[in-house]
């Protein structure tokens, strides 16, 4: 069922044009930048396309902590031994914290050394105190991927070192998890990411983070790169109540990662305009009820909804309700049971989550033979 709430929203400014954005990221073999409070797609190219993560995989190990830490299986304060095995094995793997057998840390300090210098082993000793083995941490990563919807992605190792192929994800993905990572644990993103070093055992090592420290409001996210994959980038940089996402891959240096990261960050924030569609728990519509205790239920979003336009035009953005109806009951308050579809002239359209505003009970007996016969004559 299609319901149309909202026909013009206007408004005109000025500031670079969204065109502007495939300039920015014609180096960029795949590029994608998101609004986080909605998930609206500023800009994408190409970011349905498989490619390999290297050390972006990481954000997923990340993630996976701080689930761990919500259901109180780890905590910060919790110390690890580096195993033997995972000593021998890690030594002289790409980037470290330089962990030897023995070494006794702390997740803190393992999360940050994962976060800020990309320290595979780090990963693992994480991946084998937490879960006791890298398998069974590699099958919790691709669980979290399934709840998430990352229907392109696939893990194979903690750390996104390369595994013949078997870690695969897509730009749209990693932006998924990043926006899922930001919402669900914003006091640990704040915590772990962002740092610019990192020392252990006397050695101290820089994020190679392209946009943290250098575009104001950057905190984040991972670097990625191997010979196979190219070098990629998950960023993210807020400024008062906006936050952008943007994600490249498959970049042939480390310069242009650079460049092109800082630059669309920046497209992000000043090629638009932001507009306040609804607020929190607001109602934006009503859907209709098949066999409950009521014909219709309140639709409402969690969060507010602030969508962009881009500034150098009129912008006039169009609001429909989309679900399958009549919904049919028992219905519980806060089950996602609509969408509300805004079209933006330029962007694709966006897609936000309807709920339930209240619970609707499965109606009697009597009560849904008198509220079938009243739908024939309504």
């Amino acid at each position: 069922m299609v319901v149309g709430v909202s026909a013009s929203m206007l408004g005109v400014g000025a500031g670079p044009a969204p065109g502007e954005a495939s300039l920015i990221a014609r180096d960029a073999p795949i590029a994608l930048v998101i609004d986080q409070s909605s998930g609206q797609v500023l800009f994408s190219k190409d970011a349905d396309r498989r490619f390999v993560p290297a050390s972006m995989t990481k954000i997923m190990t990340t993630y996976v902590a701080f689930e761990l830490m919500d259901e109180g299986r780890i905590k910060p304060d919790t110390v690890f031994e580096m195993s033997d095995e995972a000593a021998k094995e890690w030594t002289g793997q790409g980037s470290r914290m330089f962990l030897e057998a023995g070494d006794r840390v702390r997740v803190a300090d393992l999360l940050t050394a994962i976060t800020t210098i990309s320290a595979n082993d780090a990963t693992i000793m994480l991946a084998e105190g937490s879960l006791g083995s890298v398998s069974r941490w590699v099958e919790r990563m691709n669980a979290e991927a399934r709840r998430l919807g990352m229907n392109n992605t696939r893990f194979g190792t903690p750390n996104g070192w390369p595994d013949e192929g078997r870690t695969f994800t897509t730009a749209a993905d990693l932006a998924k998890l990043t926006r899922a990572l930001i919402e669900r644990h914003p006091e640990e993103y704040r915590q772990y990411y962002g740092k610019s070093e990192f020392g252990y055992n006397g050695i101290a090592q820089s994020n190679h983070n392209p946009i943290t420290g250098v575009v104001p409001g950057a905190d984040g996210v991972k670097t990625g790169y191997t010979n196979h994959a190219g070098y990629g980038f998950v960023g993210s940089a807020k400024r008062g109540d906006t936050r952008i996402v943007m994600v490249v891959g498959a970049m042939g240096s480390s310069r242009d990662r650079a460049e092109v990261s800082r630059n669309l960050v920046e497209w992000g924030f000043d090629g638009f305009q932001r507009k306040s569609l609804f607020g929190k728990a607001a109602v934006v519509g009503q859907a209709e009820v098949q066999d409950g205790d009521r014909f219709s239920v309140d639709l409402t979003t969690s969060h507010p909804v602030v969508l962009a336009c881009p500034s150098r035009s009129a912008c006039e953005q169009d609001a429909t309700i989309r679900y399958r109806g009549p919904l049919r009951a028992p219905i519980e308050k806060g089950e996602h049971v609509a969408d509300l579809v805004v079209a933006t002239p330029g962007l694709p359209d966006t897609v936000i989550p309807l709920e339930a505003a209240d619970k609707v009970e499965q109606a009697s007996f009597p009560r849904r033979v008198v509220n079938g016969l009243a739908g024939v004559f309504r």
